[in-house]
């Protein structure tokens, strides 16, 4: 097995990730993808050995297998692979139908809400919601960001930036427009 740690100087853990599984599409690697969509295989493949060596640690290999096996969800007959664009709750602000997206989907509302309550990681409604974008033929989340969000769940750790949980910053994306100018007092 190639040697996947990081290294100094190397991208982080999680884009490292997200390259992988955007290759895996672009050489149309069936076998593997295939292998991913199945989330606790009896035993594990050697898809699942490589996505979970992208971790860090141990604790997160769970993580780094769960996001893989949502690429592949998500990217199930793709002939191209969609890197995703900001946390899941930007990705869960364009599900919905003509009647209404994100805020105004009250589906897509129920379905942040169940995720952002849990104190333990949502894995089915984590599914449940790239489920969603895939069916509406919207963008999913960063597949880079995705693992690292999820590695910090637990743990409830503030972000830097915006001193917010996880659940906390996915709520923000998801029901604060793109177009609102924030100040700094």
């Amino acid at each position: 097995m190639p040697d996947l740690a990081p290294t100094a100087g190397t991208k982080p853990p999680g884009t490292q990730l997200s390259d992988w599984l955007c290759g895996l599409v672009r050489t149309h690697n069936l076998g593997a993808l295939a292998a991913l969509r199945r989330p606790n295989p009896p035993r594990r493949t050697e898809a699942h050995h490589l996505a979970a060596a992208f971790a860090l640690s141990e604790e997160q290999q769970q993580v780094y297998q769960f996001t893989a096996f949502l690429f592949a969800r998500y990217h199930a007959g793709a002939l191209r692979p969609h890197y995703g664009y900001g946390d899941l709750g930007t990705a869960m602000r364009k599900i919905g139908s003509g009647a209404g997206r994100g805020p105004a989907d009250p589906g897509a509302k129920r379905l942040l809400d169940r995720i952002t309550a849990s104190r333990e990681i949502p894995w089915r409604h984590l599914q449940h919601a790239i489920e969603r974008a895939r069916a509406c033929d919207t963008a999913p989340p960063s597949w880079a960001q995705l693992p690292e969000d999820l590695a910090r769940w637990k743990s409830r750790e503030r972000l830097k930036s915006r001193d917010r949980s996880v659940a906390d910053t996915w709520g923000a994306s998801f029901y604060t427009p793109t177009y609102t100018k924030r100040t700094t007092t």
